[in-house]
């Protein structure tokens, strides 16, 4: 066995037997590795461990150099995680034919664990030892400057090792890297995807791709890599702050995966951050040794440590160091949620059926006519808190509409695929269809014991007034801070202390990752948002059926396993 392979399994070893702290996503890539192992004894599974095309890559990196800080001119020495990514990505083959079996790669790690030093030597490796006729390598990125991050360094690499260029017959210019003989190149590329258009890509290497605020470039780079046997495209990132972009969808996607939810046999992921049961303020360092794998290494453990104080004090620069050296996804600078508890709000138990002629209070926010619509459900019961005393919790249900035009024409690159996840209901046309809207509420609204149902009068008094007609209790909420500062407050208390819970519906964890707060003089608070692509109508929608909550005075009228609440004994 080589001393990668080796490296590689101690790693997934110490991981597994909780030697080295890890989150679960690490966890779950190398049980998924392991299970693997297993599975290619069975004749019909059609993959098998390579054990020499594993250590192929590796090999390769250690005999370049570091370009850069204190390690300059010294060999790069792939540290245990990295040659787990490496081994699994590389050593994994198709039984028929041993060509790779991972045909795109997803790691999602800190700011400071050495993404483009690894990024630079697989592009090398790519270019020069993978065996490619005409290896046409890129490193993508939103703009040229920070694709050339990847490639300048591979760059420097190549020219302080003569004998790589000379092994290869590889020349190093200005703008690119050719091997004459093998008709191979790599390139830097921009985010411009009108004119990446035509690509035979072999290695694309995608930088940073929280920053991508469209789909468009990963879109056409995924399809580049068709006409290649045994491509690789390579996204490497932190976390970020676009909840609804590339990077989101591609994260849930490699989340599915590794919880065994869908099987993408050509996908690999893993991602470094903490766990959500992790309280960072508390566990300090422990909690930064768990998101950073080279924390002593590449990562300065008081360079780090005095950003995590700074970060306990001053909350304009939390979200910041929560995404770049704890890998958790914010969204705003200046959220109002913290989003870490946010989704620990989620409860996978959770099931609409559960709540059948329950009482509830509904929210409906309108928006603009070719806008998203949200519709909440809010329910409650009493449940036990650790020492046995009765609390009440709220149960959060949304619906989503969209005009089928602004589905298919927005720059969300979620819209899409949420619809086909059954997230969001299309309305036939280029505007909301208010009637198919009112018929679905009708219908919906006859499966429980509705008390209020609160509306935004915007735009919605016909809607409102048909609805009357049918015998539910509207109750006009306009949007002023007098109406929503005690609710806002309401909701974001409640998520806190855990007491409101949410079945994980990601429309609904982007909108309220997208709320922050207007404050006034009298400390009263409004939710807004920073851009108007930042959607916030679930939110908007839930605040207004808190609002409701609150005047029913649900936490005092409700005991016992219903509710005692007398609609006719209050005025709504």
């Amino acid at each position: 066995m080589s001393k990668y392979i080796d490296l590689a399994n101690q790693y997934i070893e110490d991981v597994l037997k909780g030697r080295v702290d890890a989150c679960k996503w690490v966890k779950l890539a190398c049980k998924r590795h392991k299970k693997d192992l297993k599975n290619s004894s069975k004749r019909d599974y059609p993959y098998k461990f390579d054990i020499q095309k594993a250590e192929k890559p590796c090999k390769f990196i250690e005999l370049l150099k570091h370009v850069k800080g204190p390690k300059a001119g010294e060999n790069i020495v792939l540290e245990p995680w990295e040659c787990f990514i490496l081994c699994c990505i590389f050593g994994w083959v198709k039984k028929s034919n041993g060509f790779r079996r991972f045909k795109v790669a997803y790691i999602e790690v800190p700011r400071g664990n050495g993404k483009s030093l690894l990024c630079s030597g697989i592009a090398l490796y790519m270019l020069c030892a993978d065996g490619e006729a005409g290896a046409d390598v890129y490193s993508f990125a939103t703009t040229r400057d920070q694709a050339r991050i990847v490639f300048n360094d591979a760059q420097a690499m190549a020219r302080g090792n003569k004998d790589l260029r000379d092994a290869f017959h590889l020349q190093v210019l200005n703008n690119s890297m050719l091997i004459i003989g093998t008709n191979s190149k790599f390139m830097p590329k921009s985010a411009d995807a009108s004119t990446n258009d035509g690509l035979n890509t072999h290695c694309a290497i995608v930088d940073e791709l929280h920053a991508h605020k469209t789909r468009d470039l990963y879109d056409v780079v995924y399809t580049s890599i068709g006409k290649r046997n045994q491509p690789l495209l390579f996204a490497i990132t932190t976390a970020g702050f676009e909840l609804d972009g590339i990077c989101m969808e591609k994260r849930r996607l490699i989340i599915k995966i590794l919880l065994g939810e869908i099987e993408i046999d050509e996908m690999f992921g893993v991602i470094y951050t903490i766990d959500d049961t992790d309280n960072w303020q508390k566990d300090g360092e422990k909690a930064l040794k768990k998101a950073n794998p080279n924390w002593g290494v590449s990562v300065e453990p008081s360079t780090i440590l005095s950003l995590y104080k700074e970060a306990l004090i001053n909350p304009q620069a939390e979200n910041n160091f929560l995404t770049k050296h704890l890998n958790v996804w914010c969204n705003s600078n200046q959220s109002f949620f913290q989003m870490v508890k946010w989704r620990k709000c989620y409860r996978p138990d959770l099931e609409l059926a559960d709540f059948r002629n329950c009482p509830c209070i509904y929210g409906l926010d309108l928006a603009t006519k070719t806008d998203m619509v949200a519709l909440i459900r809010l329910f409650w019961r009493s449940e036990k808190n650790s020492k046995g005393e009765e609390q009440i919790h709220y149960y959060v249900f949304p619906e989503f509409f969209l005009p089928e035009a602004t589905i298919h024409t927005s720059r969300n690159s979620q819209y899409e695929g949420w619809e086909k996840q059954g997230l969001i209901h299309a309305t036939e046309g280029e505007v909301v269809n208010l009637v198919d809207i009112e018929q679905y509420i009708i219908h919906d609204t006859q499966q429980y014991d509705v008390l209020a149902f609160a509306y935004d009068p915007w735009q919605a008094t016909q809607l409102a007034q048909n609805l009357m007609n049918e015998g539910l209790p509207m109750v006009e909420i306009r949007m002023t801070t007098y109406n929503l500062s005690e609710p806002m407050k309401q909701v974001q208390s409640l998520v806190y202390q855990k007491r409101l819970h949410t079945d994980g519906n990601p429309i609904l964890e982007w909108h309220a990752s997208n709320v922050i707060a207007h404050t006034d003089a009298n400390d009263n608070i409004f939710p807004r948002k920073e851009q108007n692509a930042n959607k916030i109508d679930g939110i908007v929608a839930l605040i207004m059926a808190m609002n409701q909550a609150i005047f029913l005075n649900v936490e005092e009228n409700y005991s016992g396993a219903g509710s005692d609440i007398d609609i006719t004994d209050l005025v709504i």
